[in-house]
């Protein structure tokens, strides 16, 4: 009897679904909300972020390949978001990555563009941040972040004539004060929007409301380029149980009440309370949930489709307000509500996300690829110059596709060094075949340039030039050449920089027997030295490892001479076989010397002498400023935590001293031109030194004893420092750092090393009552002062575990050859000086340029005639006499939209003479009207803030003189239309 009425009730239920079926309707869900003034009104942002670049390279993220990996699909984000945001005009997305939209943009029919642009038009669709990446605020340049934000800016505007509005900087480890106020004020951004900060400084954030601030980022420029700034409570991501992607699990609104698991009141309930619980760390009523992560969307109605219910139901329920919103509707509200905002300063490094977990190591991950990034960099300003010198040629070689590459470079999954080795691979073939196409631009720009035949179009230019880009490892075919029999070699030399440069350049050669003329034929002093085995070691190594070769002749010979080049031109040498009948050949030996550790040894000419003893250098010697101070340099490394330092997080396991293999003789290279000290520390670090520049090999880094290093070089000096030192932001600002200290809240010490390491670009500096001493570095590194007088560097790092950040592979970097693998080495500079007080910035910003900035050099050879009587020996694109201001810099010259952009280099106060407004006459700078186009932005209350003094601007410029200001820290663009001789500055970038 039991049995058979079991089995009618199942029978009725099941027949009663089924009528279910049948009545279910139709919910028109109402989703035109819009701001509450008497209500918490929760925007929700709808958004996902693409990485361009990380566990997988850029084009497999957008085609959705190598789903091993992670299964992302770029592609099909953009087409699902574009056909649900057609389903309902009041739904809203925001998109960032240009890099990812411009590949999508270039598939799509006419007709799908008219529908995006209308998109676009009516706000449907947002362009934020507008960049072609995200990029990292720790290692690129600031000239790399205004090119790559440029990029993509420049293509939002021609297809959409708009210009993004909002900074949206969500997944970078760290902030710098450079993005506050110059990739976001001075880029015209009403507000800036990120994630991650100090686990410490996000605790007292909360508990006062200060998570959203005004961000002054600028001491010179002050509140004329602050920025409203939010960071999120949490992360990026949608508050916990509001994942709505295929497969997450967080619960639907099932809300048809015939169905089972009917929830729109436990739902709603559950809204409500995360909203409340948002709004009461945020100030007025107006808080913003991000509805997206890491490439989601790729079916966008699963998230739409809920959405939509949230916005009905919430509403319907009465107690907060919900609106599909974007982070401009965000801002302009809080603009609205009239609050004064906290005032904060200085930046937001280092980042921890939890106790004993310091975000520093990424500082120095990968030093190679820093310094091709850092080296290609230097290289796309030369290659832009000199296409504007020459023209634009169509067809013909452009810089477009290493600018392509740079912009995707300035990832904060790229330069920083926190991706898959496969993904790094990706990143530098892209620069490579970036670089192809601007070595050919470049050769045919010179050869245009010196030929005095041609015609205006330069369609065959007679002189074929070849550049090295490995002659940073003495390999370069073009100079190892036999000069013999009439033949000889042209030796051009381009300086990028605006003011005339004297230098000194080195080339290997073959044979001892050469001279070195200037383009008048005077004969130029010169200096052979010495290439070392270790030179020829690593040579070997690299050129099979990256061209696959192996070179069939080694120079025996570094040949040294001086050069003077003028400013945005180039000067010319000429070397041949030295004929023993000339008269007054210069003095071309190097005495070699070598003294054993005990010695003390004094090396350098002129005014700066360099004191070793007992193997270590001791002393700095300079007779013109009267400097004479002890200083010291050594080698350290850090044991790498097993599963805690990994390509993103430093956290050393103890410090240990790396001793010299025995006694450690120095090498002595004397001559005319420079003195150099050669020094083995032992078999995996090797450095050489000029005058104050000391050059570095480091690795393999042994790991035999399954322990990962990373390797650290200290410069002592006797200068008290107090525990203050100084770091630049991006190249541009020094920031105030106090070892064991934050500004902001009270620091609990867990890391005192990593704990106080920051991003270095440029250079580190500290100074006393008297001294100022200062370190300047050709790439990113990480560094510090955890001792006082002491700076210390991270040249590399070499880990064997994952330290759990995501990228689930060890920073454990290795050369391979004939399927022999090594660890990674790297080779850099970094330069070492000593001032009296306030005279080390002039040295900073001059020689930080030149350290940018290196001359290109260019080889030809000729047989035969004197080619110097036949072309255009030397040139200057500027006026005879003129220079740019020792205080400005070129930063960008291009051809196709003729961007000019000027740079001050100096801080308010920073030198007594060059931190004064600058003047840069644009008719001497192109001796063959201007209208502003200033952007009004938002103006922001601060709690208790007023400047004492408004900062120095350069003043409009008179089309009648085109005399261009630039007070401290500005910069400013120009649009260049040389038909009608008139300049149109534009809001950067």
């Amino acid at each position: 009897m039991a049995a058979s009425s079991g089995l009618a009730l199942l029978f009725t239920l099941f027949f009663l679904g089924a009528l279910s079926l049948v009545d279910s309707i139709y919910i028109a869900y109402n989703t035109t909300q819009q701001i509450v003034p008497d209500k918490i009104n929760v925007h929700l942002v709808a958004h996902t972020h693409d990485d361009v670049g990380w566990l997988k390279t850029v084009d497999q993220y957008y085609v959705g390949s190598n789903n091993s990996i992670q299964g992302a699909c770029v592609q099909n984000v953009l087409d699902s978001v574009v056909s649900a945001l057609l389903a309902d005009k009041n739904r809203r997305f925001i998109y960032v990555e240009q890099a990812f939209f411009q590949r999508w943009w270039r598939q799509q029919s006419d007709a799908m563009k008219n529908i995006v642009k209308g998109l676009v038009s009516s706000g449907q669709l947002e362009f934020i941040n507008g960049g072609m990446c995200m990029h990292d605020e720790a290692s690129p340049l600031y000239i790399d972040m205004i090119d790559q934000t440029t990029l993509g800016h420049r293509f939002i505007k021609q297809e959409f004539g708009q210009i993004p509005r909002i900074g949206w900087q969500i997944d970078p480890f760290g902030h710098s004060s450079v993005q506050a106020y110059l990739l976001s004020a001075e880029v015209g951004f009403d507000a800036l929007f990120f994630s991650r900060i100090d686990y410490q400084d996000r605790i007292k954030r909360k508990n006062l409301k200060s998570l959203e601030v005004v961000w002054r980022g600028s001491r010179t420029l002050g509140s004329s380029a602050d920025i409203f700034t939010g960071v999120f409570p949490k992360n990026y991501e949608p508050p916990s149980g509001f994942y709505y992607e295929v497969n997450d699990d967080s619960p639907i609104i099932q809300d048809d009440i015939d169905l089972f698991d009917y929830n729109v009141k436990q739902r709603v309930n559950e809204f409500v309370t995360s909203a409340l619980s948002q709004a009461n760390i945020t100030r007025t009523n107006h808080i913003m949930w991000t509805m997206g992560t890491d490439f989601r969307y790729q079916y966008a109605n699963s998230w739409f489709r809920q959405l939509d219910k949230f916005i009905h139901y919430v509403n319907m329920d009465g107690r907060v307000n919900a609106l599909y919103s974007t982070p401009s509707i965000y801002t302009d509200a809080k603009h609205a509500a009239k609050e004064f905002w906290p005032l904060k300063t200085e930046d937001f490094f280092p980042y921890a996300d939890r106790e004993n977990a310091y975000w520093t190591g990424y500082f120095t991950s990968r030093p190679n690829f820093k310094g091709y990034v850092r080296t290609m960099s230097s290289y796309y300003l030369a290659a832009r110059q000199l296409e504007f010198l020459r023209g634009r040629k169509s067809p013909g070689p452009t810089a477009d596709s290493l600018g392509d590459a740079l912009a995707i470079a300035q990832h904060h999954d790229a330069v920083t060094g926190t991706e898959k080795q496969h993904v790094a691979d990706d990143y530098s073939k892209r620069l490579s075949i970036g670089y192809v196409e601007a070595e050919k631009l470049v050769a045919s720009s010179l050869a245009c340039l010196t030929d005095t035949t041609s015609n205006s179009k330069c369609s065959n230019p007679s002189t074929n030039f070849e550049q090295c880009p490995l002659l940073n490892i003495s390999y370069c075919p073009p100079s190892e050449v036999e000069l013999s029999q009439g033949k000889y070699l042209v030796v051009l030399v381009y300086n990028s920089l605006g003011w005339n440069r004297e230098d000194v350049i080195r080339i290997p050669v073959i044979s001892a027997s050469v001279i070195v003329r200037d383009s008048k034929g005077s004969i130029v002093e010169s200096q052979l030295l010495p290439i070392l085995n270790i030179s020829l070691e690593i040579r070997k190594l690299h050129t099979m490892a990256y061209l696959g070769i192996s070179p069939g002749v080694n120079p025996k010979f570094w040949l040294v001479f001086p050069v003077s080049v003028p400013p945005l031109g180039f000067s010319t040498y000429i070397i041949s076989s030295a004929e023993k009948s000339v008269s007054g050949h210069p003095v071309m030996s190097t005495t070699y010397e070598t003294h054993e550790s005990a010695s003390v040894i004094e090396v350098g000419q002129g005014n700066l002498k360099l004191v070793f003893n007992e193997g270590k250098m001791s002393h700095y010697l300079n007779s013109r400023n009267s400097v004479n101070t002890t200083i010291h340099q050594s080698y350290i490394y850090y044991p790498g935590m097993m599963g805690a330092s990994g390509a993103y997080v430093f956290r050393p396991n103890g410090t240990f001293p790396i001793q010299p293999s025995g006694q450690v003789p120095l090498t002595v290279m004397r001559g005319p031109i420079l003195e150099e000290v050669h020094q083995q520390i032992n078999p995996w670090i090797y450095q050489g030194r000029e005058h104050a520049e000391i050059e570095f090999i480091v690795g393999p880094i042994p790991v035999d004893d399954e322990v990962g290093k990373e390797v650290v070089t200290q410069i002592t000096s006797n200068v008290r420092s107090e525990k203050t030192f100084y770091t630049d932001s991006n190249g541009r600002d020094f920031i105030k750092r106090i070892r064991d200290y934050r500004s902001d809240w009270d620091l609990e010490v867990n890391q005192p090393v990593a704990g106080n390491y920051y991003p270095i670009n440029l250079g580190i500096y500290m100074t006393d009552n008297t001294t100022e001493f200062s370190v300047l570095v050709d790439r990113s590194v990480g560094g510090s002062s955890i001792l006082d007088g002491q700076i210390e560097l991270m040249l590399h790092r070499r880990l064997l575990h994952d330290d759990g950040r995501g990228v689930a592979e060890a920073l454990n970097e290795t050369v391979c050859a004939h399927e022999d693998c090594t660890g990674l080495i790297t080779a850099g500079k970094f330069y070492v000086r000593i001032d009296p007080l306030g005279d080390g910035a002039k040295w900073r910003r001059s020689q930080g340029q030149e350290v940018y900035s290196p001359l290109l050099i260019a080889f030809s050879e000729q047989n035969g005639a004197d080619w110097t009587k036949s072309h255009v020996p030397t040139f200057t694109a500027m006026d005879a006499s003129y220079s740019l201001p020792d205080n400005v810099a070129l930063i960008t010259l291009q051809t196709g939209a003729f961007f000019l952009r000027l740079a001050h280099l100096y801080e308010a106060g920073e030198d007594e003479d060059l931190s004064r407004t600058a003047k840069v006459d644009l008719t001497r700078l192109f001796p063959t009207g201007r209208g502003e186009m200033e952007k009004k932005r938002l103006v922001w209350k601060v709690e208790g803030s007023l400047d004492v003094e408004p900062p120095v601007r350069g003043r409009p410029v008179d089309p009648s003189k085109l005399l261009v200001e630039l007070g401290p820290m500005e910069i400013r663009t120009f649009l260049i239309n040389f038909s009608y001789i008139s300049f149109l500055e534009v809001v950067d970038p």
